[in-house]
């Protein structure tokens, strides 16, 4: 009996899927393909879990939602923690940025929407295999602006943090009163000055953080989660 012969360079994929027709269906376009084979089917994520540690693959094609709405994300954070450069590409009909943020957060390389063409599905395919993993504008806008608002928290903490070091006890006091809500009416009564008194220190205030508006002090404050600084 002949053994059967491996194509030079042929990309191994698992595929994860509890639909069960759609698992046939992506077996029969892969192995039409003469770089690609299928190594392995799962329909569950503990299934392609279990799957990954015994097999030896390229790629997983694997879906979100199985035995429950995260399964895909749970099976891909199990199989990164065993196998560090699993290549592994979601391929799931949800497609909203918070699922998009989540998933590629568990590390994936690539985000496929169901419903596309064949055809780009083995692009995707073919491009994490070689090392350059494309992701659609909707995946890729998602995480590009993801990335965005973390640098901008980062500066913004980091100024922050710096900026705490040149307060005066009187400046922490006053951000203190502002998070309580209260008034530059209530503030200059409670400290026994003039109101005029009070918005001349806020003013100084303002200038250290860079804001025209006390509610954009708090609002920053409470962004980066750092109220327990001035309310013990």
């Amino acid at each position: 009996m002949l053994e059967e012969k491996r194509w030079p360079g042929k990309i191994r994929i698992m595929i994860a899927d509890d639909f069960e027709l759609l698992r046939e269906d992506m077996c029969e376009l892969i192995e039409r393909q003469e770089d690609m084979e299928v190594v392995g089917t799962a329909g569950s994520g503990k299934q392609i879990v279990e799957l990954a540690s015994e097999t030896e693959f390229d790629i997983i094609l694997m879906d979100i939602e199985m035995e429950n709405l995260n399964a895909g994300i749970t099976a891909t954070e199990q199989i990164r923690e065993r196998v560090g450069n699993a290549n592994i590409i979601f391929l799931t009909v949800h497609d909203t940025n918070e699922m998009i943020l989540t998933a590629m957060g568990a590390g994936a390389v690539d985000y496929i929407v169901k419903g596309c063409k064949e055809e780009e599905i083995l692009n995707h395919i073919r491009s994490a295999y070689a090392g350059s993993p494309i992701m659609e504008r909707k995946v890729h806008n998602a995480v590009m602006q993801e990335y965005v608002r973390l640098q901008k928290s980062e500066k913004s903490l980091l100024f922050f943090i710096n900026n705490i070091s040149r307060l005066t006890a009187t400046e922490r006091e006053l951000i203190k009163k502002l998070l309580e809500g209260k008034t530059v009416k209530e503030i200059a009564k409670e400290r026994y000055v003039e109101t005029v008194t009070v918005k001349t220190q806020i003013k100084g205030l303002l200038r250290k953080f860079g804001c025209s508006r006390t509610k954009e002090v708090i609002k920053l404050i409470s962004d980066l989660n750092l109220t327990h600084l001035f309310m013990g």
